[in-house]
């Protein structure tokens, strides 16, 4: 069969003829440049975040920073980070220590499930969680509670899942720049666009606007029990 029959029929999808969904405005990043990339110029409630990321430390957590200083009402969960956080410098940074949960799991089952309640319920302003190998099926689940509780979460994964299929509507790779308070992301996903090339970004401490530190800091919602992922 032809192309052009091909296109008669409906069976070839074109770009030009993708139906425009409403663009939500989303929460400030913090940093401009990759504020420009996303779509709604920023976070967008209820979706999940992939960052897979070759190197700890290399800048990852602080690419959050001006999210996590901007929640000093609700609560910041961190689900089995590969090592405890350095609470003098989170709290140099503007992070509010006395709102930061981090829980420690016995099993990758354990695991999902807490990440699974946390955003299920909303009742975080962000819920951080370091995954290693996990099936789709378990991070589509993940990503209907964001989508459910309205939350963002940021699932933490090695460099190689880069290529694996992504549940969630973002996905960036964070690796090191030669500056030392710069950092170099690239956006292998997002909603509305194009896998983008690395853009170097400013580390340098920054705050979110006013509508996004209003965001991030509204009442929890209610809880709600979910049966554990498996």
């Amino acid at each position: 069969m032809s192309l052009e029959q091909l296109l008669e029929r409906g069976a070839v999808w074109r770009a030009s003829e993708v139906v425009a969904e409403p663009v939500v405005a989303g929460l400030g990043c913090g940093h401009a440049e990759l504020d420009q990339l996303l779509q709604g110029q920023g976070w967008q409630p209820g979706s999940l975040v992939e960052v897979p990321y070759a190197t700890e430390g290399c800048g990852e957590l602080r690419l959050l920073f001006p999210l996590l200083t901007a929640s000093q009402e609700r609560w910041v969960l961190w689900v089995d980070p590969p090592h405890i956080s350095y609470a003098p410098a989170l709290k140099a940074a503007g992070v509010a220590l006395d709102r930061l949960l981090l829980v420690r799991s016995n099993s990758r089952r354990d695991r999902l499930w807490c990440i699974e309640q946390a955003l299920k319920r909303g009742c975080c302003s962000a819920v951080l969680g370091w995954l290693g190998d996990v099936s789709p099926r378990a991070l589509r689940r993940l990503q209907l509670a964001a989508a459910e509780g309205e939350a963002l979460g940021f699932i933490f994964r090695p460099a190689a899942s880069k290529d694996q299929a992504a549940a969630g509507p973002c996905r960036l790779l964070p690796e090191p720049d030669q500056a030392p308070d710069k950092l170099a992301v690239s956006v292998l996903k997002h909603r509305g666009g194009w896998p983008l090339s690395r853009r170097v970004l400013s580390l340098r401490q920054r705050s979110l606007g006013n509508r996004a530190a209003s965001l991030a800091s509204q009442p929890a919602a209610s809880a709600a029990r979910v049966r554990p992922v498996r």
